[in-house]
């Protein structure tokens, strides 16, 4: 029979410390549903941390001092960027954070700049750039928000196709520093 002592320093009668079952007749020495009350309590963290992760998809964090370069990122849900990444991605979400910087192309639906992001970028629902976020290169955005003090530098386009459909604004080159939000 198992005793809730067997889990924390209780004698165990083998001496196997991945299963938290005996080899010998604890099984079948007549009450089963010991079992599921001692495994409960090692499956409730793991059902509750996965379901959370199924909650916010699949998310990549390139940490801080990390440089991850010459990559294709595909099958990301949210790129988190606090180090360096040189990269092609298509995703739904890109954070970079304050001191995180992001070069090469991206393709998503929701962009958050904190920090740099230099190349070729198409956001189709809505680029944010805070305060201390800087972007530049070809900028393709649904919707823009600049905080003060955020800059935006390149060809800039409204409208996420490129060549079929005409954009509500022409292509132009633009240098921007916000001196106050802005909302497009």
């Amino acid at each position: 029979m198992l005793k809730s002592d067997t889990f924390f320093g209780g004698k165990r009668e083998t001496p196997t410390p991945n299963s938290p079952f005996s080899a010998s007749s604890n099984l079948t020495s007549g009450s089963t549903s010991n079992i599921p009350k001692a495994s409960n309590p090692v499956s409730t963290p793991v059902n509750h941390s996965s379901s959370s992760t199924n909650e916010i998809g699949s998310k990549l964090i390139v940490g801080p001092n990390i440089k991850l370069k010459g990559v294709e990122i595909t099958d990301c849900d949210t790129l988190v960027v606090e180090g360096r990444v040189e990269a092609t991605m298509n995703s739904r979400v890109i954070h970079i954070a304050e001191k995180g910087a992001f070069k090469g192309s991206a393709e998503i639906d929701l962009a958050e700049i904190y920090g740099e992001f230099d190349g070729d970028l198409t956001v189709r629902e809505k680029l944010v750039i805070y305060s201390t976020g800087k972007v530049s290169g070809k900028i393709r955005y649904g919707k823009v928000v600049i905080e003060e003090g955020g800059q935006l530098t390149g060809e800039v386009q409204v409208g996420t196709t490129s060549s079929s459909k005409p954009a509500a604004t022409p292509a132009s080159s633009v240098t921007s520093s916000a001196a106050a939000t802005a909302v497009v």
